[in-house]
């Protein structure tokens, strides 16, 4: 089965997105034409994963162009009124570069067009739009195949939080190779993270790659330093939300911890990432944002009760940033980046704006 969890309506007036915390217990998509609805899907993470929630700001601001290019016929106002909405997408969520990246690329095809009438303009967007979801899907068929080279048949995989067909438009970052070399016949054993308190892991990764065929086992994240010590895990795939310019990344809370247990153990541990995620502007992890999130997600959500005390105090950050000095490589679709990452992240930086 495979599912595609972003596109247009069927009218082209809608974005039309498969709803990630109905899974995996329901298949449910919804569709979406406001500023508003947009930005409350990203939120709440019905949209979720970096490359995924840059194609949702891509093909959303693409239908409220369309919305208001039938409400308003002055190219000026209509310009005005969709950099407004645009720019509210874009905060959305502070730690994926992926969504200012493509929500920037939008509104400079939006402005280089002034001249234009608001409908021309539109189509536009819309054809923009449905470029960007086509570069990803190209993107990573090139890192599964550059992350492929990682890896051999029989290999014990331990996964983090969720970098597959979900979290992107096909294949995926961190599960690309994995979901590739599936296909090419080749078996892994996938210890997936449960990845607390959001249950990226338990919910969507380990959903996607039964779906795909690998052999999937489930795992408390305590229990990843185990897997290693015990010779189960051959390497560490992870994704992330973005990259600065010397390697550090920032990744779902709980990834940075792999990474120390990874380096003592000596097992590999690779970041996934398509070249918009890298953000030379970013000097170190010290300069990204952590999101933070409500608190009732770590003592409540997907429990029947409260399971912590009445009115404990919770921290809640989405993200944490696993230094570049852990990293044994990052894979782009460019190629495979090694240390020292200030250069090699250079050659596979790109931007198309």
């Amino acid at each position: 089965m495979e599912l595609r969890n972003l596109s247009f309506s069927s009218d082209g007036k809608k974005l039309r997105a498969l709803d990630q915390t109905r899974l995996p217990g329901e298949v449910v998509y919804e569709e979406y034409d406001s500023c508003e609805e947009i930005v409350g899907a990203i939120k709440l993470m019905k949209v979720r994963g970096a490359p995924a929630i840059g194609i949702a700001a891509a093909m959303g601001i693409a239908v409220i162009a369309g919305k208001l290019a039938e409400e308003c016929q002055d190219s000026r106002a209509f310009l005005e009124e969709l950099s407004r909405q645009a720019e509210i997408i874009a905060q959305a969520r502070p730690t994926a570069v992926n969504l200012s990246w493509a929500a920037k690329r939008m509104m400079n095809c939006a402005m280089g067009d002034t001249e234009g009438k608001p409908k021309e303009i539109a189509a536009k967007l819309k054809a923009l739009a449905q470029k960007i979801y086509d570069e990803d899907t190209e993107i990573c068929r090139k890192i599964a195949e550059n992350g492929l080279t990682l890896i051999k048949d029989g290999d014990g995989i331990l996964t983090h939080c969720n970098a597959g067909p979900l979290a992107t438009s096909r294949y995926g970052t961190g599960l690309g190779p994995i979901i590739l070399g599936l296909e090419k016949g080749m078996k892994f054993h996938c210890f997936v993270d449960e990845t607390r308190p959001l249950l990226q892991g338990a919910r969507l990764t380990a959903f996607e790659l039964m779906n795909a065929g690998a052999e999937v086992s489930l795992a408390c994240d305590s229990a990843a330093a185990q897997l290693m010590r015990s010779g189960a895990i051959n390497a560490v795939f992870v994704g992330c939300d973005r990259v600065a310019a010397n390697g550090d990344t920032a990744n779902k809370v709980g990834t940075s911890t792999a990474a120390i247990a990874a380096k003592y153990y000596g097992v590999p541990f690779y970041v996934f990432c398509p070249s918009p995620t890298i953000d030379l502007s970013c000097k170190s992890g010290e300069d990204i944002v952590i999101e933070q999130r409500d608190e009732w997600e770590v003592a409540g959500l997907y429990f029947d009760r409260q399971i912590a005390p009445k009115g404990v105090k919770c921290v809640n950050p989405a993200f944490d940033i696993t230094d570049g000095k852990l990293i044994t490589a990052i894979v782009t679709e460019k190629g495979i980046c090694l240390p020292p990452y200030e250069e090699s992240l250079k050659n596979a930086a790109i931007r198309r704006l």
